[in-house]
């Protein structure tokens, strides 16, 4: 196995067509095609399917390529270092569900790094994603809950994916909405009184089964229910229709404003937010750094 074909391998996975892969490195299709079967049967895995419509990755060949970037990157920042002599911006990447205090724990860091020496990226998407992005080395870290309901179905995927998820606090259920909504003056809410309100449910794409759901509770048959894909649309709908949705009861003023608000749930349901790293792996400064501003919200989890 070479550098080379790894590099090929990462190519055509980008590409998704053998002749375009083969234009962007210069190299003739058919030498192409040779690299890529004789690195498959060398590793004993199909990395790419072949149709008439192109290719495409396997699973296996998913995970082997997450673990080909990963040794394509270090091999360039190597040389980049000590052949080039380039100074080359350390990475730290971090992929999470919407929770607007990792957001702002992911804002603390960077002001305490800077950017002049590291390069960051931050990815709030849904639940599979953020578990395919630690699996394939996309983000170091990622940010999701767990709880009775849907632990034993993620764990299972965690382990088949060779991944640990790492408690950092646990909460209790609480409503968001506006401070305008008709309910928000109250000490605690039931499902009862929100039915004729509109909930509002982050959407997950191909892999919408309940456990992968942001929000508790979402085998409830809700009366009224609306899925989004983003945060500030979520806020929106909050003011326009409004709506409401089930969460940790960390507010972070500072990036969604003092406008909105978070009521206890009548429920006995408990969350567990942690982070999910590679089994393993050793986390970087800048990840240790990033879990430390995440710890600071263990306070101010509402009860």
């Amino acid at each position: 196995m070479t550098l080379a074909q790894l590099r090929y391998a990462i190519t055509v996975a980008n590409s998704n067509s053998m002749n375009e892969a083969a234009r962007n490195l210069f190299i003739s299709q058919p030498s192409l095609s040779s690299a890529i079967r004789e690195l498959e049967e060398e590793i004993g895995v199909e990395l790419f399917r072949r149709t008439n419509r192109g290719i495409s990755v396997t699973p296996e060949g998913e995970e082997f390529l997450g673990y080909a970037r990963q040794v394509v990157e270090q091999y360039e920042l190597i040389e980049s270092k000590y052949v080039s002599k380039e100074h080359t911006k350390k990475k730290f990447s971090v992929s999470m569900q919407h929770y607007t205090f990792a957001v702002n724990a992911f804002v603390e860091m960077v002001k305490q790094f800077g950017m002049d020496e590291y390069e960051f990226a931050v990815h709030e998407t849904r639940t599979y994603d953020i578990i395919t992005d630690v699996k394939d080395f996309k983000s170091e870290i990622g940010i999701l809950y767990l709880n009775d309901f849907n632990h034993k179905v993620l764990e299972k995927l965690f382990h088949e994916f060779n991944l640990e998820f790492h408690p950092i606090l646990e909460c209790s259920i609480y409503v968001y909405m506006w401070k305008g909504h008709p309910l928000a003056d109250r000490d605690l809410i039931t499902l009862e009184d929100l039915r004729e309100y509109p909930c509002l449910s982050f959407e997950q794409g191909t892999y919408n089964s309940f456990y992968f759901a942001e929000e508790v509770l979402s085998t409830y048959e809700y009366k009224r229910l609306i899925k989004a894909n983003d945060r500030a649309t979520l806020l929106n709908l909050m003011v326009g229709l409004n709506g409401y949705t089930l969460c940790s009861g960390i507010i972070c003023e500072e990036l969604n404003g003092s406008d909105y608000c978070a009521v206890k749930l009548d429920s006995d349901e408990v969350m567990t937010i942690g982070y999910l790293a590679r089994k393993g792996t050793t986390i970087s400064k800048l990840g240790q750094k990033y879990l430390e501003e995440i710890a600071k919200y263990k306070d101010k989890a509402l009860r």
